[in-house]
């Protein structure tokens, strides 16, 4: 079986000027893991998932330094740390969004797409084919195609 055998194509997204709010608000009401973010082109630009909607909800914790003798050396540069706190107080999705995150394509198997998914974090995955969004696949998803009779099972006989 292939990724557009399951993928949802309905896809609820949402666009960078889109609050946070209406996004959670979205995910919750529809009970999805993710939304993606897109450009006025339909190319996947972020994600938002649970995940990013957390974090929100996490300390914002001062950068840190490694003291060597009577210097502090910064384990992290400015433009990070500014990063982590428009992500907290942030109230548009590209303020939130993932912008590392990873496709696949409609054509790709769905044992390599379970094998990608399988890693934590990685849920769900946008479909991607010339560029443009067709779809998203979820983990739940893939469990719910376990639910099909398998071809040729005894339970596709009457």
């Amino acid at each position: 079986m292939h990724v557009r055998d399951i993928m949802t194509t309905q896809v609820l997204t949402a666009r960078a000027d889109t609050p946070v709010s209406e996004v959670a608000l979205t995910m919750v009401e529809r009970a999805i893991s993710g939304v993606p973010v897109v450009d006025h082109e339909g190319a996947v630009i972020g994600l938002i998932t649970e995940r990013e909607l957390v974090l929100r909800s996490t300390r914002i914790e001062p950068p840190a330094f490694l003291p060597v003798l009577d210097a502090r050396i910064p384990l992290e540069t400015p433009a990070h740390y500014r990063r982590r706190i428009q992500h907290i107080v942030g109230t548009r999705a590209a303020d939130v969004m993932a912008e590392e995150f990873e496709t696949t394509s409609p054509s790709a198997e769905i044992e390599d797409l379970a094998a990608q998914m399988a890693r934590p974090g990685l849920n769900p995955v946008p479909v991607v084919e010339g560029g443009r969004l067709v779809g998203i696949v979820s983990r739940a998803d893939i469990v719910r195609m376990m639910m099909r009779p398998a071809p040729g099972s005894s339970e596709d006989l009457p």
